[in-house]
This record gives structure tokens, sequence and C-alpha cells, in this order.
């Protein structure tokens, strides 16, 4: 019996060791499961020779010999001098500087000298890092390397992870967990997770961390939080990330003692240059501040009579002695805007209230920043979310890309999934962004896509980034959702080569992940690829939007009319009623095409010719509206609503047949998690559906299940310790 127990813990203390759980991420360098393949890399790498010492090539050294030695199941030594089968780490000296990689860049290439080696080679120790990185993952995913010839060079400089972790742990729109910053215990406690942290970001070529809120808190700018924050950029700074810090436009008033946070006021403008002096004094390489100003409630310039310019240039003025940049956000929405739904919120002001009155949430980033063009230093970049409103499954491209001439701007997208079934759901991301950054602006004529603009190579700015906001939490995962390590991924991917397709990150995460298994991957791939759509089709379809639960976003409400202003409401985005449904945004309703150019807005603007999946964003069309497949507006709706649930259920049914091939902690994760969205895409399909239903006064179609419950049942559910609530962002 004692043996029997003995045994027993034995097998379950070793499962709990090689359990599966998802902290390695992308990074897990286990024996190769191909004989053949691995024989050929075993035959071609024997040593690693690196001709230099800093503390960012002994990352990279401890980096390829733990994933070499991993891969290959074989001891890979660190050679003197070069020898036949070595990976050599090759950081160019001064006279030998390669213009083409730039500070980051790296070529992998393979050399006959004597014998047949491998070169990494780079201008810099970050760039042999990336390299090393890139290497490794060509053994993950099975790559021929008996013939490599690759350089890589990111073309966006700073590539950004936007935290929206508060001091005291709690994390705005997190579904993973709390924070992964523990303030409490720093500066003296360094946690292993903020090394595997930077070096997971690193691997994918992400360079920046914003470590706090967009509703900023002013303490994190105080000495106590100032040495902390030093001690996390000390942990960052050798795999190349810099730090940088939301501010609080009011801090001169709530920690500096000062009367006012007026941007042209001497004394306030003092307060900040010495303000930086002391951030940099901790931390010499410290990135800048992310500023939300006079949006939802927080301080900024319009309080006291002045423009983003004015308060963005305050911030600039102050970091530029120390090479420092501001990213000023562009999600602003009317302050005068008075707390009535009347009229969907349309017309009324306050006059003496700040801002720019808008009729249409849409137009409002364009309406206040597209006058301040060229009237921010060079040091500020203006932060845009990818589309016009907030976030959502499916928006057009923000107006601002393209306007902006002679203002860098920043795409902002959102990793964490505030709108697209939060930790739940099962959503790959990359189309998403790739719809974002592949979209034409015709700014510049065409081929003036979003991605050349924040590139930089259409107006050659000094300056460019790119910002994701991240979906990191203290979860043993890190994401919550299993999949939602593959946002954080193709976000650093995308941000490094936007050129990259959707299909061959997925592919390359798959297999890094869990096996290069051809019939999982290919399945999962399938999977991946049309979950964003299928998430659309059951919330959202054809340019419906921001009809989500109020507050915390979680589940469809798309009858609420009582938020305490008017865009809040779910009826101001979709405004149903017995005529039809959507919004029109043509000359004849808000005319916020008009703010795109002439060649974009023909896209949309006639209701005949429009892209259906923008249909409701830009017109609102008669249910009886005959749509190309030939059925009613209304009978598509449903067509689009229930094909959304059978797609979730042939996801259900493919992930249920590849369990064979990976862990089995992993699969029954997701395989339950593919259950909850089956559910919630069910309560989307009814809720949404029944609402619109009394607009419409037409049936479901035969032949589709019925609705569970009525209505009223829909209306009733509450949850009011959804994750996530706090607030809009």
């Amino acid at each position: 019996m004692k043996k029997n127990l003995l045994f027993f813990y034995l097998l379950f203390f070793s499962a709990i060791l090689n359990a599966e759980d998802g902290y390695d991420l992308w990074l897990r360098y286990d024996k190769i499961d191909n004989p053949i393949l691995l024989q050929q890399y075993r035959s071609h790498i024997n040593s690693i020779f690196i001709n230099s010492s800093s503390p960012t090539l002994a990352i990279a050294r401890n980096e390829i010999l733990t994933g070499l030695q991993g891969l290959l199941d074989k001891k890979i030594f660190e050679a003197k001098k070069i020898e036949k089968g070595a990976i050599i780490l090759q950081k160019n000296s001064p006279g030998y500087y390669d213009a083409v990689l730039g500070s980051e860049g790296f070529a992998i290439q393979t050399s006959i000298i004597k014998a047949k080696l491998i070169l990494i080679r780079a201008n810099t120790d970050l760039g042999i890092l990336y390299g090393v990185f890139q290497f490794l993952r060509l053994l993950q995913t099975h790559q021929d390397i008996s013939q490599v010839n690759i350089t890589s060079i990111p073309k966006i400089q700073n590539r950004i992870l936007d935290h929206w972790d508060n001091l005291n742990r709690t994390v705005e729109r997190g579904y993973a967990g709390a924070s992964i910053w523990n303030w409490h215990l720093l500066p003296g406690y360094i946690d292993k997770r903020y090394i595997d942290y930077a070096r997971a970001n690193a691997s994918i070529g992400i360079n920046g961390t914003v470590l706090t809120n967009v509703n900023a808190n002013a303490m994190v700018l105080t000495k106590p939080y100032l040495e902390k924050v030093a001690a996390l950029a000390n942990v960052f700074r050798p795999y190349g990330i810099k730090v940088y810090l939301t501010a609080r436009f009011s801090a001169p008033i709530e920690i500096g003692g000062l009367k006012t946070a007026d941007p042209l006021d001497a004394e306030v403008q003092n307060w900040w240059k010495q303000k930086c002096d002391e951030i940099y004094s901790y931390i010499p390489d410290f990135g800048g501040f992310v500023v939300k100003a006079n949006s939802e409630g927080q301080p900024g310039p319009q309080n006291y009579g002045r423009t983003h310019a004015d308060g963005a240039n305050m911030f600039a003025d102050a970091l530029a002695p120390h090479h420092g940049i501001v990213m000023w956000r562009a999600f602003v929405y009317d302050a005068r805007v008075q707390k009535s739904t009347e009229n969907y919120g349309e017309g009324k002001a306050d006059p003496n209230a700040p801002g720019i009155a808008s009729s249409d949430r849409a137009k409002q980033a364009y309406d206040e920043f597209k006058p301040l063009d060229g009237k921010f230093r060079k040091n500020v970049l203006v932060q845009v979310k990818n589309g016009p409103v907030d976030f959502q499954p499916r928006e057009p491209f923000s107006p601002l890309f393209g306007a902006m001439p002679h203002t860098p701007l920043i795409v902002e997208f959102q990793l964490t999934q505030e709108y697209l079934g939060q930790a739940t759901n099962l959503v790959y991301e990359a189309p998403l962004f790739k719809e974002c950054l592949d979209a034409d602006t015709y700014s510049n004529g065409k081929g003036s896509t979003v991605a050349k603009l924040i590139e930089g190579s259409l107006e050659n700015h000094p300056v460019t980034a790119i910002a994701g906001v991240a979906n990191i939490g203290n979860e043993r995962n890190w994401t919550g959702h299993p999949f939602g390590q593959a946002n954080w991924y193709a976000f650093g991917r995308l941000a490094w080569d936007h050129e990259l397709s959707s299909e061959q990150i997925a592919d390359e995460w798959l297999r890094q992940t869990f096996t290069n298994e051809p019939h999982f991957v290919d399945g999962t791939k399938k999977i991946m690829m049309m979950s964003r759509e299928t998430t659309v089709n059951y919330m959202t379809p054809f340019g419906l939007h921001h009809i989500m639960g109020t507050g915390f976003h979680y589940g469809p409400a798309p009858w609420v009319d009582n938020a305490g202003r008017a865009d809040w409401n779910p009826v101001y985005y979709h405004r149903a009623d017995s005529t039809g449904i959507g919004f029109d945004r043509t000359v004849t309703g808000s005319n916020a095409i008009s703010q795109y150019a002439e060649e974009v807005g023909k896209q949309w603007e006639d209701v005949k010719t429009c892209d259906e999946k923008y249909l409701l964003w830009f017109h609102h069309v008669s249910w009886n509206y005959k749509m190309k497949s030939g059925r009613t507006l209304w009978d598509e709706l449903c067509f689009k609503y229930y094909s959304g649930v059978d797609s979730v259920r042939w996801m259900q049914r493919t992930w249920n047949g590849l369990k064979k091939y990976i862990d089995e902690e992993r699969s029954e994760q997701v395989k339950m998690l593919l259950a909850v969205q089956e559910k919630e895409a069910v309560w989307w399909r009814n809720a949404c559906l029944l609402y619109f239903q009394t607009w419409s006064k037409m049936p479901i179609p035969a032949g589709y299940e019925k609705p569970d419950h009525d209505l009223q049942y829909y209306k009733a559910l509450k949850f009011p310790y959804a994750p996530g609530n706090g607030g809009n962002l």
C-alpha cells in the first residue's frame, strides 16, 4: 500500500513539474521531435563563439546556449576560437559599421571560411540579441538552416507595450489577474517574472514599456516610486527595453504644491523641467511620458483654455534635453455635450466649457487634433486608436491617419480584449491589426497605408512609434486565455515588420508554443484565422459598434439608453428605429465620412456600393434593404448572428479533434474556454436579435434554433463584479 502511494505521489509531482501551464510562452526549447531534422541540426551546430562581452551579450550567450541545448538535446560549448559547426555572434567593430543594419537590425548568414559556420552579426549588442532569438525561432519552427541568408531591420523605432496598471495592482481592462508590478516589494525584491517579461518582449522586438495606467496617478512621479521604477528599468535595460510613465497633468498641484497646472505658466513649466531632471537622475535612459488629457474626466490644458499642443509642448520642452518623447493620446471626446440622451446627445452644449463640440463621437479626435497639425514640438507624437471610436471588433481606420502630415502619429492597438470577449473568447487579433495597418489613406496618393504613415516613410519624421495596450497579468500563463499570448506575440512581430502576414505569425506562434505537428498547426491556424471574423459576426456585424454592456463592456446591451452621457449609450451608435438601423455618417448625417480623403470616402458614401462590413457604420439602412446575398438586411443580420455561433461550434469540434497532439492541461483549458465562448456567442445572438426585432417587427427566419429566453431575461442580467469594470478608456 505504501509503495502504491509513493508511486502515486511521484507520478503526481512529476506531472506538476512537467506541466505545460503556458508560463514559457513561445520560448519553449523542448527537444526537436523530428529525428531526421534533429540530426541535420546537430550536424550543423557544435559550439558558439562570441567576439566581445557586455550584459546584453551575456544574455544572448545564455539564451542561445539554453535554446540549443534544449532543442538539440546536446551539450553545446563556448569555443575560444572559431571551429567547424560554430554559431558566431559577431558585433561589428566601429570601422565595419553596417549602415543597413542600423542600431537594432541583424543578419544571419551561412558562411564558409575553413568550414561551414553560421554568423549572427549586428552593429550593436541588442542587434545580436534580436538575431539570437530569430535564429532559435528558425529551429523551433523546423526551418532549413543549411543555407541561411536573413537580414532584418525594424520598420518602426519605438515598439511599445502600454500597461493600464494601477499602483494598487488592479489593471484597467485587465483580464489576466493582478498587475505583474508588485510596487510594495520594489525596489528591494526583483521578481523573476520581471526578467522573464523582458526576455519575452525582447524575443519579439518590443523595446519599450509604459508601466502605469493612462488614467494616471501622480504618486508614481514621487521619489519612493521613482526608485521602484528605476529598479525595473535596471532589469529591462540589458534587454533593450526603455521604461515610460504616464503623466498626470495636474501633478504640479497634487504633489508639487502649486496652485495651477496651466502649461503656459512659467512656474508650472519649471516644475516639470525639474521633475524630468529628477527622473533622469534615477533612470538615465527614461523613454518619456504618455499623457491622457481632457478625456473622460482627466485634467488637461483645456482646463486652462489652452490647446493640446500647448500641453504636449510643455512636456516636450522638459524632456528634450534628455532626448525623451511625449506620446499625447488623441482619445478625446467632447467635454461640452451635456449629460443627456435627447437627440442622441447631438447639439446641446455648455459654451463655456473647454473642448470642441462634435455631433458624432467618431469625429471628435479629428476635430480637435487636425487644426493642431504642425504645432507640436518634434519630440511629440500623437497617439491615435486604430479606429475613430474605441477599439471595436471592427472599425474603419481613424481619419486622423493621413490628416496630420506635419505630426508623427502612433497607432494604438488594444491587445487586452475589452470589446472582444475579454479573457473568455479565443480571438486572434493579427487580422484586425493588419486591417488597419494595410488600409490605404490616400493621403499621398494610392498606397499611402497607415503602416507607411506611422513608420515615417511618407513624411520622414525623425521619431516613429507603435503602441499596444497590454493583455498581461499575474496569471501563471500571463494572459488568462492561452491564445491571448498570440496577440502579444503578433503585436511584437508586426511592430517589427508590418509586412508579415497574419497566417505566418500564427504559424510561428503555434509551432513555438505547442508543436510542429502538421495536423495540429493546420487545424488550429484555421481556428485562429477565422476567430476575429466569427466574433464580429456574433457581436457586431455590418459595422454595428459599441453595443456592449456599459461600463464593464461585458456582453450585449443594445437597449441601454440611460447612461450618464449620450455617447456612452449603445442606442447612440446603432440608432435602430422602425425605419431601419445604423449611424448615418454621410453628408445627410454627421458627415464624418468627409474627414477621410475623397478616394476613401467614395468607397463608403453610397449605400449601394459601400463595403457591407462597414454598412451600418456609415449608413442608416432600411430593414427591408436588399443585401448582396439577395436577403433583406434583417434576414442577413440574422444570418450573420447565427453563422457566428455556428462558427464557434465548428471551432469547438476542430479543437477537440486535435487533443492527441498536445498536452492535456492546455487542451482541456482551451476546450472549457471554447464552451464558455459558445454560450456567450448564443447570448450575444439571442439578446441582439430579440432587441432589434422590437424595431424591425420581423420574424427570425424559419430553420434557425429559437432563442431559449425572452428579451426581458437578457435585459435583467447584471454583472456588478465583471472583470475590467471601472470606467471607459
